[in-house]
């Protein structure tokens, strides 16, 4: 299967019509660290879009880039123990949101449907940036467009040891 583009997401973006633009940058921006250099903003207004498999359910995590998401705080919201809540593989990036790690919009993916939790720590930004369909792909959104285009439910999801990004 072959992973969907940058032109998908910005088809998807003009068909909701959305006033978006996203940004191509030479250099890799598909860690929140990257993406933030370079944009120039502070590591937390980076909104990175994580891809798990709960019990065989795809969800979305959309997490502030300063922040690690806690796997334990996902397993409770599910009420599954911690070893059923694992990353998404490449190719279950690929399959079931359409683009590839590093990559992943928060919103236009290739299938719909799964929950989308939105890491509240998030709300502290007013303008975050997102990734918009390539690991050199950036587009910004406010928070609350983010949170109504996404669909997204504000959960708490981040570790609480506040320390290392991912």
């Amino acid at each position: 299967m072959e992973p969907m583009t940058t032109a998908d997401f910005e088809a998807h973006v003009e068909r909701l019509g959305l006033n978006l633009q996203v940004m191509i940058f030479e250099n890799s921006t598909a860690t929140s660290q990257l993406a933030a250099d370079n944009i120039g903003c502070e590591l937390g207004q980076i909104a990175k879009s994580l891809a798990f498999i709960v019990e065989e359910q795809p969800i979305l995590v959309i997490a502030s880039g300063d922040q690690r998401v806690d796997d334990r705080k996902i397993a409770a919201m599910f009420n599954v123990g911690r070893k059923r809540v694992k990353i998404a593989t490449p190719e279950q990036c690929i399959a079931i949101y359409g683009y590839a790690p590093g990559g992943i919009p928060p919103f236009g993916h290739r299938t719909t449907g799964f929950p989308v939790f939105i890491d509240d720590s998030m709300a502290r930004y007013t303008q975050l940036y997102a990734a918009g369909g390539a690991h050199n792909a950036i587009f910004p959104i406010t928070f609350d467009e983010l949170v109504r285009v996404s669909g997204g439910k504000l959960a708490d999801v981040k570790r609480d040891d506040n320390g290392a990004t991912s």
